[in-house]
């Protein structure tokens, strides 16, 4: 099975949606899918109390979960790596035992604020982030273990400033580059702007992958669309019988995809060797 760095060299886009749970990373690969993420982001909403909040051992025990019963390459978000590079080698050592594939790491200050989430954000100096990145990669105890280095200086300095930071951090040590441009002229110029494998944000579907190959980017992460689908549904459904006394499904549709769960959850080997002893001991009696 190929490494994700040897992926990330294919010449074609990779793209990782949210698998925030094991079974979510099943469907996922069953749809045909290499790589998941696990987001920060989507794990703070889970648990109603923003990602600025969570601990390493929070999102180490959900990347456990999935690579436990998925062969999905799991990238990790690592936030600000919950501190200085103490802290950032301690989350890097954790994730990549617990099974990940790859950390992202952000250049905003530590400890991250939850006003994030409202378009508030810090950033620490290029200097302070290259020092993270090069004990983040010294951290890893295997080269095929990617450090995702990410910077929101677009959005808080200038295109040319994150442009300048990117290439840093890539000097540094980072394999890739998670940069966000704002305009089409920017999505347009950065890949020959900065000079390692470029990664980014977007829904599934926001562009094709020959888009994204014009545009020279290696990895689309979709962060969300998982969760928003899911809250949508559940949400109508308990609205709607509040409303009506109906969730707006025919009991027999529920059922239809209910009985699918222990297929997708990968049920079938447990049942193997439950039906296997369970016969055993009723011959030997």
């Amino acid at each position: 099975m190929p490494s994700i760095k040897s992926r990330m060299k294919e010449d074609k886009p990779q793209f990782a949606p949210l698998t925030l749970d094991a079974l979510t990373a099943r469907i996922a690969e069953q749809a045909g899918f290499s790589l998941g993420y696990v987001s920060g982001g989507a794990l703070g909403y889970a648990h109603a109390v923003s990602e600025a909040l969570l601990t390493i051992d929070e999102l180490s025990d959900v990347v456990r979960h999935v690579t436990a019963r998925s062969n999905l390459d799991i990238i990790v978000d690592g936030g600000v790596g919950f501190g200085d590079p103490v802290h950032l080698m301690r989350a890097v050592r954790d994730f990549e035992a617990a099974g990940a594939s790859a950390i992202e790491i952000e250049d905003q200050v530590a400890p991250k604020g939850v006003s994030h989430h409202r378009g508030i954000e810090h950033l620490i100096s290029k200097e302070e982030m290259v020092t993270k990145i090069k004990f983040a990669c010294e951290a890893r105890c295997s080269d095929d273990f990617l450090v995702i280095a990410r910077t929101g200086a677009v959005h808080n300095e200038s295109f040319d400033d994150a442009c300048d930071r990117a290439n840093a951090y890539a000097e540094a040590g980072a394999d890739m580059i998670l940069i966000m441009p704002e305009s089409e002229d920017d999505w347009c110029a950065v890949s020959q702007r900065v000079n390692a494998p470029l990664v980014t944000f977007s829904m599934l579907g926001g562009r094709t992958r020959d888009d994204w190959r014009a545009l020279g980017f290696s990895l689309i992460i979709d962060p969300f669309t998982a969760q928003v689908l899911a809250v949508e549904a559940i949400q109508n459904a308990y609205d709607g019988f509040m409303e009506t006394g109906q969730t707006g499904r025919e009991a027999r549709d529920l059922f239809a995809i209910y009985n699918k769960l222990d297929e997708l959850a990968g049920f079938d080997e447990f049942y193997k060797v439950e039906d296997a002893t369970t016969e055993k001991t009723k011959q030997e009696t």
